[in-house]
């Protein structure tokens, strides 16, 4: 009898982790070397017949057909929620071009960047719990973090999470490229070079914004990704979505980066500072989290974190480059949170980029509409999907933005341009 029942819990618990493998109490690594798949969901969207609202999906759905076959894209995933409930899932392309693997709905993908708004979240509900205060200096909450003149005495955690450390933009990214320790890198940044006064502007970080992995963690009583997952991932039913480099690899079905057509080596460099970059997931439970963004799920996420989280601190520059840094204005950032107008309407989010995958979380929260999408190449042409689908939305006349016929029809990739008015390239993230 009792093998019996540890044989059912084992089945359950298999169930559980579905392909991702599973992990010991409290400990990060797999215990599953063969993955075991699991069944989509029966009732995605993911049929011409099932595209119901205002959004034109047919149209949506051709253009991003067409853009995946660009020579520029490997694989595609895109989910559309309108009017808060998820209307379109598709996915394209290859997730590996050595061996043809098509996308699914299944396969994993990088957050990149996205992976700031699990921070920023994680931040503001621990504040409201008490078990952390936003408005303390970092100094006085146990992280590697030293800054010119000292400044993480006085600047607060709030601070931090919204980017106004001072420091020059992705200052010291490249020595993480390089494979030097994070921990080491943030005490080193005492020299680095400001480009304002700590807590008085702007300026983008991934090593710095890190701290807060240090920082919940020992407010969470656990491992910083464990405690993502726990509080919000599972009760959200993201079963896909966790942290680290070998919950990915070792998933079934992940989408390798590319170069255009062409795989390029895995690097870890990013998910060595999991607040700022660390999250995987497919496409469903990326659409899952917009939704929680969107005030779907109270249960999990109260209206007051979120208020908290969103809330805009401090203006920043334009995002994206070209025609859509042109079209966007009033750009904000909260915790690990962006907001901006397009159009008159307030749009809010995310998008991020590390080599060889590129994801994007845009939608207007007074409609609850919205785009979440991921690739696994360094084109940045893509972070205008979230665009053409608000405009459809809108019946807005005159605008395409996937329209492909500005661009050459054969020939190389093009080369990977940065966004975010990111000047150090693709493998900085947004």
């Amino acid at each position: 009898m009792k093998r019996l029942f540890l044989i059912l819990f084992a089945v359950a618990a298999l169930s559980l982790a579905g392909w991702f493998g599973l992990r010991t109490m409290g400990d990060a690594h797999s215990l599953v070397s063969v993955a075991i798949p699991m069944q989509a969901p029966a009732d995605l969207p993911d049929t011409p017949a099932e595209w119901r609202g205002r959004i034109d999906y047919r149209a949506l759905d051709k253009q991003l057909s067409d853009l995946a076959q660009r020579p520029e894209m490997a694989g595609l995933a895109v989910a559309v929620v309108e009017d808060g409930k998820l209307s379109f899932v598709r996915t394209y392309g290859v997730s590996d071009s050595t061996t043809g693997a098509q996308v699914t709905p299944q396969t994993l993908f990088r957050w990149a960047s996205v992976s700031k708004t699990a921070t920023g979240i994680f931040a503001a509900a621990l504040d409201k719990d008490g078990s952390v205060d936003l408005n303390r200096p970092v100094a006085a909450l146990g992280t590697s973090l030293r800054l010119p003149g000292g400044a993480e005495t006085h600047v607060t955690l709030d601070q931090l999470l919204a980017q106004r450390s001072g420091l020059t933009k992705n200052a010291y990214d490249e020595r993480l490229e390089d494979g030097q320790d994070p921990a080491l890198l943030r005490a080193s940044l005492a020299g680095a070079p400001l480009q304002c006064e700590p807590g008085t502007c702007h300026t983008y970080q991934n090593i710095a914004f890190d701290a807060a992995s240090e920082i919940l963690a020992k407010a969470a009583n656990k491992p910083f990704g464990d405690a993502i997952e726990d509080r919000f991932f599972r009760p959200l039913g993201m079963v896909s979505a966790g942290y680290g480099m070998a919950r990915l690899t070792g998933a079934k079905d992940w989408a390798k980066p590319h170069r255009g057509r062409h795989v390029r080596p895995i690097k870890e460099a990013y998910w060595r500072v999991p607040a700022a970059a660390g999250v995987e997931s497919d496409i469903v439970d990326f659409a899952t989290w917009m939704q929680a963004m969107m005030g779907a799920r109270t249960d999990v996420l109260p209206n007051a974190v979120l208020q908290l989280a969103h809330r805009p601190r401090v203006g920043t520059a334009h995002l994206y480059g070209g025609a859509l840094r042109q079209a966007n204005k009033d750009a904000s950032y909260g915790l690990g949170w962006r907001s901006f107008t397009y159009e008159g309407h307030r749009l809010e989010g995310h998008s991020g980029a590390v080599e060889g995958y590129r994801a994007t979380m845009i939608f207007e929260p007074a409609t609850r509409t919205g785009v979440v999408a991921m690739w696994n190449s360094d084109w940045g042409f893509p972070f205008r999907i979230p665009f053409a689908a608000i405009d459809s939305y809108h019946k807005r006349p005159g605008v395409n933005w996937l329209d492909l016929s500005e661009l050459p029809k054969t020939g190389s990739p093009l080369r990977p341009k940065a966004i975010a008015g990111d000047s150090r390239g693709p493998s900085t993230l947004p």
